[in-house]
């Protein structure tokens, strides 16, 4: 069995394939010759994160591929569905980067509540000019104990931002279509363990009337979960994190929402126009932005890498 990774892997999840006697092809093809590159060297199974798309023109194309995986949690690259007709099987890894999602949700939460986003811009060009004044401009922050949090999704990067938020010491309420109980287990460094029953409910305007924090983690979805109609039902001075994927929240709305102090800030890992994302958004200064990098920890890398060759590993005992 022959696997390219063309976005990368782990050397973990390398060398787990490798020690199943599995040949690793150690190249990045460009998508314009991946078809020929496919077929030329026999691939058995191709890897790819979000550079590489996996189109029907490339899975007619390539009669020899079985195998096709995505190293993370969303498959909009991958035209999944098709794949599984023909025969493939599909694979992801929808946990091994939860963890990482959920601190970035939560470091971006501590940059906005404490004003740490536009400090860290202001400081170098005004901290020996301004410092007084920055101080008294930054000093209207707060705390997140005892505020509540609301989380829309509830799987397993859902789950990571719950408990991160139990933790802290915030009330949690989670939106899903379909109302479900979770137990939420804490483990601690000691060995002790607390297990908390969390239930989703689905009626959005209840679940966002009194939201401190909003953290939205979704697969993409088609329409906007948040616009205009949901932001009134919010209360004023609310802040929103975004790691789900673009598209989720209207963008321009958003903008619509910081200007009337609707909303007090947000931040955006993931965007509608990725990767040029609109400079009406890298231009605000109430915004903390990153560049998708939600699941982009070393951690996450080598348990992305190690759950995929699992996975093929298994998979190739059946072939």
């Amino acid at each position: 069995m022959k696997v390219l990774a063309n976005d990368g892997i782990s050397k973990a999840g390398e060398e787990l394939l490798k020690g199943a006697g599995i040949e690793f092809l150690e190249a990045k093809v460009s998508q314009e010759h991946l078809i020929n590159f496919i077929n030329e060297n026999k691939v058995d199974v191709l890897l790819v994160r979000s550079a590489t798309k996996v189109r029907k023109d490339l899975l007619d194309a390539c009669p020899g591929l079985k195998i096709v995986g995505r190293g993370g949690v969303g498959m909009d690259n991958i035209d999944v569905e098709y794949a599984i007709e023909k025969g493939l099987y599909v694979i992801n890894t929808p946990n091994a980067s939860s963890r990482s999602v959920a601190e970035m949700v939560f470091a971006h939460f501590f940059s906005l509540a404490r004003f740490l986003h536009e400090s860290n811009r202001l400081m170098p060009l005004e901290g020996d000019t301004h410092f007084k004044a920055m101080k008294k401009a930054f000093s209207n922050a707060i705390e997140m104990e005892g505020k509540t949090l609301g989380v829309i999704g509830f799987g397993g990067i859902g789950q990571e931002v719950v408990k991160i938020g139990i933790s802290l010491g915030m009330k949690v309420k989670v939106l899903t279509r379909k109302p479900r109980t979770e137990t939420i287990s804490l483990e601690f460094f000691d060995g002790q363990k607390v297990d908390f029953k969390i239930s989703s409910d689905n009626n959005t305007d209840e679940f966002l009337k009194d939201l401190d924090f909003l953290s939205i983690n979704t697969p993409k979805t088609k329409e906007y979960i948040i616009d205009t109609p949901q932001f009134e039902k919010m209360k004023d001075g609310i802040f929103i994190v975004n790691t789900a994927r673009g598209g989720v929240i209207n963008e321009v709305t958003l903008l619509d929402a910081i200007e009337n102090g609707k909303v007090a800030g947000a931040a955006l890992d993931v965007f509608e126009n990725e990767p040029s994302p609109e400079l009406t958004l890298l231009m605000n200064p109430n915004l903390s932005l990153s560049p998708h990098l939600g699941g982009n920890t070393k951690d996450a890398q080598q348990k992305i890498g190690r759950e995929l060759a699992e996975q093929i590993i298994e998979i190739k005992k059946k072939l």
